[in-house]
């Protein structure tokens, strides 16, 4: 006999149960995503933690273009994202750092467009203690360096990086999200790290970034789309239609994004 599939419906139920801490930790009312009602829409965006600040910084001018809507984000890595919304979490739009976690989940999502690529740089702590200089260097005795784990899009990206330019190193750590390996290295527990450019620059003075030059890095793809759940979907679809827009595109310009 074979397995039944349980209902969308279903599904979407028993994780909004599960993940209720997760749901109350992304805005401050702690509702479901795409709840309308007396005080207006709320979108819930699940977002790559790549765009954790300029995100925050879009949400704010969407919700000022647009009265009565309020968007809340929830950024993790963008393979949590997908586990997430094939979990039936309820959210209206997915943003990931990669084509292959949005292809993930085809199914559970409308058409997808993408919105702003990135690239990678190596990161230090402000004096650069280990010297770094280029990619070779990573591979130095004693150097602590710290990675993306390779199920997140920032940590796929920077093995092909060092794979191809027959860079092998052992990172102390894996971190979870690019936004961890960033902090690793602000922290000084690490000697360096690969985060994308956009992170390098959030992080002002609080790191040295390391450019690792065009012909030897590699660019990620930012897709957004609708999630088929959405509570709102006109909202969710005219939100994704925002971000390709110059206003949401400013913005990313800004933050050290390049155009899609």
């Amino acid at each position: 006999m074979g397995t039944r599939t349980r209902p969308a419906s279903l599904r979407r139920a028993a994780a909004a149960l599960l993940l209720l801490p997760l749901a109350a930790a992304c805005g401050p009312d702690g509702g479901d995503g795409g709840s309308s009602g007396e005080g207006g829409t709320t979108l819930t965006v699940l977002a790559a933690a790549s765009l954790t600040d300029v995100f925050t910084e879009a949400g704010a001018a969407y919700e000022e273009a647009n009265p009565g809507i309020t968007v809340r984000f929830s950024f993790a890595g963008s393979q949590e994202l997908a586990a997430q919304v094939g979990q039936g979490v309820p959210a209206d739009v997915l943003v990931t750092a990669d084509a292959e976690s949005m292809a993930g989940v085809e199914g559970e999502t409308g058409e997808s467009s993408v919105i702003a690529r990135n690239e990678l740089t190596i990161v230090t702590p402000p004096d650069n203690p280990a010297g770094v200089d280029a990619l070779d260097d990573l591979d130095a005795e004693g150097l602590r360096l710290v990675l993306a784990t390779s199920e997140v899009p920032a940590g796929r990206y920077g093995r092909e990086i060092l794979d191809r330019e027959g860079v092998s190193v052992t990172p102390v750590s894996e971190e979870p999200n690019v936004r961890a390996v960033l902090s690793k290295v602000q922290l000084g527990e690490a000697d360096a790290g690969l985060v994308y450019v956009t992170d390098a620059t959030a992080a002002g003075d609080g790191v040295l970034a390391v450019p690792i030059p065009p012909e030897q890095n590699t660019q990620a793809a930012y897709p957004a789309a609708p999630l088929d759940g959405a509570g709102s979907p006109e909202e969710a679809a005219d939100f994704v239609a925002w971000l390709g827009g110059d206003e949401a595109q400013a913005l990313l310009s800004d933050a050290g994004f390049l155009a899609p």
